[in-house]
């Protein structure tokens, strides 16, 4: 399967970034991911942009995670601790554009994929989107407190305790009950809504939209506490590595809790 591509064009003020690996759900390899980074730092310097909006290819996922065939060649804890910091930094890279941004979500975002979307100002999704890090299910690894931090400034530490612990994955109608989803829409009309949206941020003050997106992104990241104890305990596990082993078999883990 291709390492995939993550397209940038930009159109009116408006930037559109296009996650394309579709034949696997748009899954994150380490070349889209340094794509990305190097989209993010371009745009950073776009001062004609206005708006930066975000969707998958192929309708069906915007992003499911990152592709787990990567972590077949993890041999140790550290190797967890260096993969946590590179998606640590390149998802701070998004949440620090200056302009707003827009997730647009299709279906899955899961995993890397939900912190994609979280680092993004604003989200719309159609009805059939579903939202999740149901890692306790499926590869016993874990989150760096960054993302954490993230994910619980928007869903509520509840939410969180149940997408972590729980596994459970939630639909489009509790994300926009909660406040996650700024609007669900039916797919025929997400296009039209994503245009008024994106309208409406173009039409305001960007040197407010900037500074009052700055003061929320330090509240929410002042004083974070380090977390490479709990990464690398996590990715150095047996269960981890039973987890990547039997998700690339089809099969299901037998967990030890070392």
């Amino acid at each position: 399967m291709s390492e995939g591509a993550v397209h940038l064009s930009i159109s009116g003020g408006v930037a559109s970034v296009v996650f394309d690996r579709p034949a696997a759900r748009n899954a994150m390899t380490w070349a889209m991911y340094e794509l990305l980074n190097q989209i993010c730092e371009q745009l950073a310097a776009e001062t004609s942009v206005r708006v930066v909006t975000f969707r998958g290819e192929g309708g069906q996922a915007f992003v499911a995670g990152t592709d787990i065939e990567q972590f077949r060649n993890f041999r140790s804890g550290e190797d967890g601790v260096a993969y946590e910091q590179q998606i640590d930094e390149c998802i701070a890279r998004l949440e620090s554009l200056p302009m707003p941004t827009v997730a647009l979500v299709e279906g899955w975002a899961i995993g890397g994929g939900l912190a994609i979307a979280t680092a993004c100002d604003f989200r719309i999704a159609t009805p059939g989107s579903r939202f999740g890090v149901p890692i306790a299910r499926t590869l016993g690894n874990c989150l760096s407190v960054a993302n954490l931090a993230r994910l619980s400034a928007v869903f509520g530490i509840p939410r969180v305790k149940r997408m972590l612990m729980l596994a459970d994955v939630l639909t489009a109608d509790e994300a926009l009950v909660c406040g996650f989803l700024t609007q669900v829409s039916e797919a025929g009309e997400i296009d039209a809504v994503l245009a008024s949206l994106c309208e409406r941020l173009a039409a305001l003050a960007p040197v407010t939209q900037r500074v009052s997106k700055e003061g929320l992104h330090r509240l929410v990241s002042h004083g974070l506490p380090s977390d490479a104890d709990l990464i690398r305990r996590c990715y150095g596990s047996d269960d981890f590595r039973e987890g990547v082993s039997t998700f690339l078999a089809k099969r299901s883990p037998a967990w030890k809790g070392v």
